[in-house]
């Protein structure tokens, strides 16, 4: 498919999909041309590599081999390090948004929260946390980075630097989902119970509207609700 085409993004996602259809979530996952091969041991990992290569040759896809990195124990898959360990960021992305000075305008709010936002799932409350900078991007609001702001800036700044490890799901066991609603905000955590310690598998949140603002309590909650199963 030709490059800078706006459907060849999705249609290629697509035709990769539809390649390992059979293998996705058992021994590989597919994101555009990059593809994570993994197993329970090195001999797993080892037949689910063998299985992908062939799939690849019966195909007729071409690999990189340059860019191969084979039977590794940690590796860094899109902006996240991924080990037995569980899900972490990566400092390197971590360091930089860490060496941000305060924003002096709206172009630079909006960038640090589109940076901050990529690992808003590592962050309980996020939306509540970045509530005062958000603030700062509606229509017709004067550019005020007051105390709060630099508060919530900071906050952010310490949250991703000491973000949790979260971990992949267990499809054998029972999954619990939590959540709650304050007066400006939704939030929701997915997690399961391993040896009596939840184990935190995604954190979601979102602020609430003008409209859903004015709701009563039950209301809120029952959104609450709604949002975490969305």
């Amino acid at each position: 498919m030709p490059f800078g085409l706006c459907n060849a993004p999705g249609t290629f996602q697509r035709c990769m999909l539809s390649i390992f259809s059979d293998f996705l979530e058992n021994c590989i996952e597919v994101f555009m041309d990059d593809f994570t091969v993994y197993g329970s041991s090195f001999d797993a990992c080892l037949d689910s590599l063998d299985r992908v290569l062939n799939r690849c040759i019966e195909s007729n896809l071409v690999l990189n081999f340059e860019k191969f990195h084979f039977m590794v124990e940690q590796g860094i898959v899109l902006g996240h390090i991924i080990s037995s360990k569980g899900i972490e960021v990566d400092p390197a992305k971590i360091f930089v948004i860490a060496q941000l000075p305060y924003p002096s305008c709206v172009r630079e709010v909006q960038s640090f929260l589109g940076h901050a936002g990529f690992y808003r799932h590592f962050i309980k409350d996020f939306s509540k946390k970045a509530l005062p900078l958000s603030n700062l991007l509606q229509k017709d609001m004067e550019f005020n980075f007051d105390d709060r702001c630099k508060e919530a800036f900071d906050c952010l700044k310490r949250a991703l630097t000491t973000t949790p490890i979260i971990h992949a799901p267990d499809w054998t066991i029972p999954f619990e989902l939590m959540c709650d609603a304050s007066n400006y905000a939704l939030r929701a955590v997915l997690a399961q119970r391993v040896d009596k310690l939840t184990r935190v598998i995604y954190y979601a949140s979102r602020t609430l509207d003008a409209a859903q603002a004015n709701y009563t309590t039950t209301e809120k909650e029952l959104l609450a609700i709604i949002f975490a199963l969305d």
